[in-house]
């Protein structure tokens, strides 16, 4: 029987995402599932959720299990085959809003805050410490189980755990699978959708949509970059940052615009406000999310708690693909996030957490070579990845300086304040945090 346990499991809508997925797949269907959480409420709800897709589209095969606290916590991960990572540290309330409040003062703007910026950098730091826990729970009592994490920021945490754990971790993102899709769509190309090929590989919300060919071999970019540039000069959209790096760049990214427009200093900057307008840049775009997912919450607990009926079809989430390729060796390709172990980005640091596509079969997880980036997608990752790199070396060493310097180094904040603020805003966050933030020297 496989073991699949969920941690966030109060993560009510993506649980059902990610193990009705699994309820779904056939090697999957008699599993044993333990939901972990700290949060009661939200364990329970999510356990009658779960309960009913179970009931209504697999007969009850799967065994449900919950966990509350971190007294449970071993006995959830015990002989885990796959644990499935989901937290969120802190919550929106109070974490996010400081992450979004407290630079607000220095006049640093963000959109999302959960990937670079200040804001990742903070999620990063108070999140690593409940990682490094969940890993040396795994590496006593179920050291073979393979960590498919899914928590922001995704690079910064998955680089952290391959680093400094033996976790068996691999990073997932969404945004892989939806990126030349959304793309093609948005440019009028969907009869170009069937049968593509394409390669994708950078680093996480940055790796780059490199190549991609129609199904008779025909290369779609000038095609694509010449549309990209027309409806950027005509037209207001939601993805006019990610077409003028088509522009500018040459290549499309993976993650939105409205991330994308805070991992440079390009586009938010407080002496040109009129940016804001011209790329459609929605600041503050996070909080607003989140208070209305927590609004969005109170009708769809109904929907999906209190549902007899409720089912389930299979989405595209990697988990269960992954799961299933290693159970039943048959080989899945996934974008993964993985170390750049060997070069497979030949300039990227070894070090460095890396998005590529990755063959999964019952052999594992196995990154495949890409080669060279071309020279300018490479330094724009290395400004992110600088940033990565020195959060995890200050997560690893409890050095405050370390932070100042992932701070300085980060091309929004740097962009935008004086060494002298960055720091203080950094002493700022870390006293605001309070309980949420270990110690820094």
């Amino acid at each position: 029987m496989v073991k699949i346990t969920f941690m966030g499991a109060g993560s009510t809508v993506f649980a059902k995402n990610v193990l009705g997925d699994c309820l779904c797949t056939n090697s999957l269907r008699d599993s044993e599932i333990c939901l972990y959480d700290i949060d009661s409420e939200r364990l329970k709800e999510s356990e009658l959720m779960l309960q009913a897709i179970n009931r209504n589209i697999n007969n009850g095969r799967a065994k449900i299990k919950t966990f509350l606290g971190e007294e449970q916590r071993k006995d959830a991960l015990r002989s885990a085959d796959f644990v499935v990572n989901a937290i969120q540290v802190g919550g929106y309330d109070p974490c996010t809003i400081i992450d979004f409040e407290v630079p607000k003062k220095y006049g640093l703007r963000q959109t999302i805050g959960d990937t670079l910026g200040i804001g990742g950098i903070m999620r990063a730091l108070r999140t690593i410490p409940v990682l490094e826990s969940f890993a040396r729970d795994m590496e006593e009592v179920c050291p073979n189980a393979y960590f498919l994490n899914y928590t922001n920021p995704m690079s910064i945490l998955t680089g952290y755990m391959l680093r400094y754990t033996s976790v068996k971790t691999v990073g997932l993102c969404h945004s892989v699978q939806a990126c030349s899709r959304d793309l093609l769509n948005s440019l009028g190309m969907e009869e170009k959708l069937e049968g593509r090929r394409e390669l994708i590989a950078g680093i996480n919300h940055m790796a780059w949509l490199l190549e991609i060919y129609d199904k008779n071999g025909v290369d779609l970019y000038p095609e694509i970059r010449r549309r990209a540039a027309e409806k950027n000069k005509n037209e207001k959209h939601h993805d006019m940052v990610r077409f003028e790096y088509i522009n500018r760049l040459g290549y499309y990214c993976t993650e939105s615009s409205e991330h994308n427009a805070e991992y440079n200093p390009f586009f938010i900057k407080s002496k040109y406000p009129e940016l804001i307008e011209k790329f459609n840049i929605p600041l503050d775009e996070y909080p607003r999310r989140c208070i209305n997912q927590i609004k969005e919450w109170e009708k769809q607990r109904d929907e999906l708690v209190k549902n007899p009926s409720l089912t389930h079809e299979r989405s595209l989430e990697y988990a269960s693909y992954i799961m299933d390729a290693i159970v039943t060796n048959t080989p899945y390709k996934i974008g993964g996030n993985v170390l750049n172990k060997g070069g497979l980005i030949e300039n990227l640091p070894g070090e460095a957490c890396v998005e590529v596509p990755c063959m999964v079969d019952g052999s594992g997880i196995n990154p495949c070579y890409v080669g060279r980036l071309p020279v300018q997608l490479a330094a724009m990752n290395m400004t992110n990845i600088n940033v990565h790199l020195i959060t995890i070396e200050a997560a690893a060493t409890r050095k405050r300086e370390h932070i100042y310097h992932a701070a300085m180094l980060d091309p929004h904040t740097g962009s935008e304040l004086t060494i002298d603020e960055i720091v203080k805003m950094v002493d700022d966050l870390i006293e605001a945090h309070g309980s949420w933030l270990p110690e820094y020297k």
